[in-house]
């Protein structure tokens, strides 16, 4: 592994306990390019994941609490009159930073959710008929809290899709739950954490994965789960090949976390719950909560060729 990658998952597994694959899965869909939906009740470390992550890498940060009455300009920016002059003067909006945290997305309504629909896919945003580049590297971690909590609205099906994977982070276990109630405070933590790579290392790190080999065989391993998930009824609907498209910008970013330059067909067992599981229904419970068990069941029913 990059010595940069080890040293940012290290200072995260000082952060956030116990959750070593979940930060590994985190780091993985930055490298695709990707964006992250995490799924999970308040209080886990979700916005501690993100703020940890943003300082390790070094990246322009911006957090935007979602919430009921919200509006697309306080997200993307306002053009304000002014009287000196006589001309109206954009005045940007949190979304112009290089990782952006959109906290608990879910209580904002779907017209101020669509507001990121642009950005996350063009890496731009459309304000008064005006196309404004945002920076690079742009990355939106997006926390979601459980639909059948108050005061949620369900994030669309085309909203979702835009989100390379969704990971949840669960209770931690006996002895990191010991670590975390004995320790510093995480606020503190993150304060103290200095940036391990520069935005220019992460860019180039995104073009290596990119450049990580798929043989013929894991093309066609890749093909018969998608295919698999498009005829069984076991699902509402099948992956599409944009969700073909991530599990592989995916699977190369987790081999190259490996110190490979090679994927194999365990490097896509790796992601595919993270990739599949917000895209996956099953006909008989349409909870989004299963998606997980959904991806689980779909590994084990798809041998490796």
């Amino acid at each position: 592994m990059n010595n940069s990658l080890h040293k940012v998952i290290a200072q995260a597994e000082q952060v956030i306990l116990g959750k070593s694959h979940q930060i590994r899965l985190a780091l993985a869909c930055m490298l695709a390019r990707g964006h992250l939906l995490i799924e999970d009740l308040p209080g886990v470390g979700k916005t501690t994941l993100a703020h940890g992550l943003a300082r390790s890498l070094g990246l322009q940060f911006q957090r935007i609490q979602f919430t009921s009455d919200m509006l697309p300009a306080d997200i993307l920016g306002v053009s304000v009159y002014q009287r000196e002059s006589g001309e109206f003067k954009f005045h940007s909006g949190p979304i112009f930073a290089q990782m952006i945290l959109a906290d608990e997305i879910n209580r904002a309504t779907p017209k101020t959710q669509s507001a990121l629909l642009e950005a996350m896919e063009e890496q731009q945003v459309t304000i008064e008929g005006v196309t404004r580049p945002l920076p690079t590297p742009f990355f939106v971690i997006a926390t979601q809290n459980p639909t059948y909590q108050a005061g949620t609205f369900s994030l669309p099906e085309s909203q979702l899709d835009r989100f390379l994977m969704r990971i949840q982070l669960g209770y931690p276990d006996a002895q990191a739950e010991r670590g975390l109630l004995s320790g510093v405070e995480r606020r503190e933590i993150v304060a103290k954490l200095s940036p391990q790579m520069e935005a220019a290392e992460l860019l180039a790190l995104q073009q290596q994965a990119r450049k990580v080999f798929i043989s013929p065989a894991l093309l066609d391993y890749v093909q018969t789960i998608l295919r698999y998930t498009r005829e069984s009824s076991r699902y509402l609907h099948g992956l599409s090949p944009r969700a073909g498209l991530s599990l592989l910008a995916a699977a190369r970013a987790w081999a190259l976390l490996d110190g490979r330059n090679a994927v194999i067909p365990e490097d896509v067992q790796a992601v595919l719950p993270g990739v599949s599981s917000h895209r996956l229904q099953g006909v008989q419970d349409m909870q989004a909560s299963n998606g997980d068990k959904l991806a689980r069941e779909l590994i084990e029913a798809v041998p490796i060729p």
